[in-house]
């Protein structure tokens, strides 16, 4: 079995650095991709042994089980890229939040007519194998699809399946939970160093009581409000602590966290729909990243073209471009189908100019 990731960010990182140390699956036979080659991560991943191309097509090809680990507005553009090269034995596992099963299977139905789609939701603290994973198979996803990546995300933690529909909750809940957890702990140090402790003990001491209280909990068969009345002495300094906490909502506050973070998973879907990608994010992709390759000057990006390519790239740099209807019609009569937007992340030389394909 091979394993590819299209995106090299943290998630990415998270897993691969996970099943290194589960052993699961060994570092050569890990495949990354990202337009990005200067990425902490996509360092980290070399340093680990995976292997990294800027080709989103060649790590399908080298993949077995592809995880599109990518943010949720890109995953159409990314499926309309690679979806004439998948094959029957492409496991494909979505990690973006709040792209559905039938989003991603309509897409690919294009090329298979049985594509094999899982979604799933993780997070980071897969990196220490101690991730927290649901995941709900498609259409046509076998029950062995299901086991095979429960095998792989049980090694970096806890893993279940479950219904779609409750994948966004989960994402508001222990997707976004790490981040709840960090804030605390960042509060709980800084409430330490106000009373005299060291910062560096603090965080410590903080990040403990998190851990072994998280420990407590999944270890045992009480109800957490049992376990907090435990620590809480009639009197005692606790609960005098907790009097406070609930003066100023604290209860509320994470609940209102877990449904913010939910209802904007619900809303990342929605753009993703759309299939349109900010001016800014072309911008970026047009000249940020063309300038940076090798070769490549200003006064060459439109040299084998001519004026028209100098004029589209100007027009995108003004926001004046967006899409494929915006292009000039002269384009489309005189090169054709050269230029495919809905893929605006995957550069590469055409005709000595590096462009959207």
């Amino acid at each position: 079995m091979s394993v590819g990731f299209i995106g090299a960010g943290q998630l990415a990182h998270a897993l691969v650095k996970g099943f290194t140390a589960a052993g699961v699956i060994a570092t050569h036979r890990i495949t990354a991709s990202s337009p990005d080659t200067d990425l902490p991560t996509v360092i980290g991943l070399r340093k680990m042994g995976a292997f990294f191309t800027t080709s989103n097509k060649e790590t399908v090809s080298k993949s077995d089980v592809l995880f599109l680990a990518v943010k949720p507005h890109i995953i159409p553009f990314v499926l309309d890229e690679i979806g004439p090269d998948i094959e029957d034995r492409h496991l494909i596992v979505s990690c973006a939040a709040g792209v559905t099963i039938s989003s991603i299977e309509k897409k690919l139905l294009q090329y298979r007519s049985a594509p094999k789609v899982i979604r799933c939701m993780t997070n980071t603290p897969v990196v220490v194998r101690e991730g927290a994973t649901v995941y709900a198979t498609g259409t046509h996803a076998e029950v062995e699809d299901g086991k095979l990546l429960e095998q792989l995300m049980a090694s970096v933690g806890y893993c279940t399946e479950v219904e779609e529909d409750l994948i966004d909750a989960v994402t508001g809940l222990s997707g976004s939970g790490p981040a709840y957890a960090f804030t605390a702990v960042d509060a709980l140090a800084d409430g330490g160093v106000k009373m005299g402790l060291p910062r560096r003990l603090a965080v410590r001491l903080g990040a403990q009581a998190l851990l072994g209280a998280a420990k407590m909990l999944l270890e045992s068969e009480q109800h957490p409000g049992q376990l907090k009345d435990n620590v809480a002495s009639p009197g005692g300094a606790t609960i005098h602590a907790l009097h406070v906490m609930e003066s100023g909502g604290f209860r509320s506050l994470l609940i209102n966290a877990v449904e913010a973070s939910c209802i904007r998973t619900r809303e990342l879907q929605y753009l993703a729909d759309q299939e349109k990608i900010s001016p800014a994010a072309i911008k970026k992709t047009t000249l940020d990243k063309v300038l940076q390759q090798p070769g490549v000057t200003a006064a060459g990006i439109w040299v084998s073209k001519g004026n028209l390519y100098k004029s589209i790239l100007q027009a995108v740099v003004r926001d004046k471009i967006s899409t494929e209807s915006d292009l000039p019609h002269q384009y489309h009569s005189t090169y054709g189908d050269s230029f495919v937007p809905k893929s605006v992340l995957i550069l590469k030389k055409q005709h000595h100019v590096i462009w959207m394909s």
